[in-house]
């Protein structure tokens, strides 16, 4: 028997080749193989750059079978150079140059690629010498040396969980530097993903069925991945107007324009939790200055809360101790032409409640917040102080309830322990991070990009085709 080590096998490649490239998601591809072209080149549309200058990164989708433009493959890579190639009828164009791994037959190894609009060549990807290693030789006069593939692989529920992550870009509406929206930009950067931040007031609007587009700055806004909206409740009108306009295009909102609008509107709010069953003190409301007997009795017995529809981060809260009391300040609320709700007070909360972050359906923090000395409210921004705390199955079972009831993928849903069960105070559509991340040492903006991330992980994108003559 022969010491000599075994020599590795030369591939065979014909000159038409299936192939498969997973660092882009497209696990079968018919290649052309052109040994009189240096460079690759893969058939690709919607080609946009993105991302830092010192960094560059490029999207561009791809249309995987020819004939077949209804399917869809979103993908992104580093941009590695900028080339002039020739083309085969001699014509010269400036390509973006990409790197990705070339699989064939369990076979795998890095190629440079081209990326260019390859609509009118029969093959949707050609390799070229660079792609071709030392030990594979070409049969010019056959096809299909290797296995072959089958784009049925197209139409199977695997498709999407083989699909590799991609650098996405996401834009943050916010008017604040602060640290949830910087906390937003340092988690994505650290994933790859560009993140842009947008002053959600200088954005405006082309309103038109074809081709609706948000602007900002005189210039149109690029195709993000995703926005995650941060509106402040000074401009919940306009903000949610822009969010409906991304929605219009085609862009994932971490939270709906709707559920962002009937969140914000307490007395909305409070009667979609009462028709979900969603555990809240007893509340009321009423108009006319002649019902506020009526209004208080439906209520209970003082202590009572007065809550200014309106209100943020405590504000415009006010803890009523005697009936006189709370006549006195429906009254001034009332001359102040300001609508407001009336609630029982919750007195076994003792000045505390528990905000629980929910995000894609779960819980993924919860926090007990108490108010600073002599104050009824928790609120952080008004001194109040925060620290981990553990939940029970109700109260993790309302937090998601109500986060539902408004749609929302991400909420601080902020409630109080009574003797009855968790009663839901508010729903916030714009958490901040800062205290929750603080008091439970969680990453809660990493908990929100993985739920970004699997919402819009690229996969298989069939458009709908035009509804065929009826058979009636």
């Amino acid at each position: 028997m022969s010491d000599t080590p075994d020599t590795p096998q030369p591939l065979q490649f014909g000159w038409e080749e299936w192939i498969s490239l997973p660092d882009l998601g497209v696990p079968a591809l018919k290649a052309k193989v052109d040994t009189g072209a240096r460079t690759s080149a893969l058939h690709a549309f919607d080609i946009e750059t993105f991302g830092p200058s010192a960094k560059p990164k490029v999207r561009f989708t791809v249309h995987p079978i020819p004939g077949r433009d209804d399917l869809i493959i979103p993908c992104s890579a580093t941009i590695l150079d900028r080339r002039e190639v020739a083309s085969s009828n001699g014509e010269r164009e400036l390509r973006y140059v990409i790197q990705s791994t070339l699989s064939v037959n369990g076979d795998s190894w890095p190629i440079e690629i081209t990326l260019t609009n390859r609509s009118t060549m029969a093959s949707r990807m050609l390799l070229g010498r660079q792609a071709l290693k030392d030990h594979i030789s070409i049969v010019a006069t056959d096809r299909f040396l290797q296995p072959e593939l089958s784009y049925d692989v197209y139409h199977t529920s695997k498709m999407r969980a083989a699909q590799p992550k991609r650098a996405l870009r996401i834009a943050v509406l916010s008017r604040e530097n602060n640290y949830s929206t910087r906390r937003l930009v340092e988690e994505g950067e650290s994933r790859g993903h560009t993140v842009e931040v947008i002053d959600t007031t200088r954005c405006y609007m082309a309103i038109n069925a074809l081709a609706p587009e948000v602007h900002y700055d005189g210039k149109r806004l690029p195709r993000y991945d995703a926005v995650v909206p941060r509106i402040g409740a000074s401009v919940t009108a306009y903000g949610a107007a822009v969010i409906r306009q991304f929605e219009t295009i085609g862009t994932y909102s971490v939270n709906t324009s709707a559920g962002i609008i009937a969140s914000r509107d307490k007395l909305y709010a409070h009667q979609l939790m009462a028709r979900a069953q969603v555990g809240m003190p007893n509340t009321a409301f009423a108009a006319s200055p002649k019902d506020t007997a009526n209004l208080m009795g439906l209520v209970g017995t003082a202590p009572l809360i007065v809550k200014l529809l309106e209100s943020t981060q405590g504000k415009g809260v006010v803890l009523a101790e005697t009936k006189k009391a709370a006549e006195s300040v429906i009254d001034a609320f009332r001359g102040l032409k300001a609508n407001f709700l009336v609630q029982d007070f919750v007195k076994e909360a003792a000045g505390e409640d528990i905000r629980c972050l929910v995000i894609g359906g779960k819980v993924v923090a919860s926090m007990k917040r108490t108010g600073a000395e002599g104050d009824f409210r928790s609120n952080l921004h008004r001194g109040g102080s925060a620290k981990s705390v553990r939940i029970t199955k109700a109260e993790r079972d309302t937090a998601i309830r109500a986060a539902r009831v408004f749609d929302l993928n991400m909420a601080g849903v902020d409630l109080l322990r009574s003797e009855t069960g968790p009663k839901v105070l508010e729903v916030n559509s714009s958490p901040g991070f800062e205290g929750i991340e603080g008091s439970t040492g969680k990453n809660i903006t990493g908990a929100l990009y993985d739920m970004i991330e699997a919402r819009v992980r690229p996969a298989p994108v069939r458009r709908r085709k035009s509804a065929g003559k009826s058979d009636g």
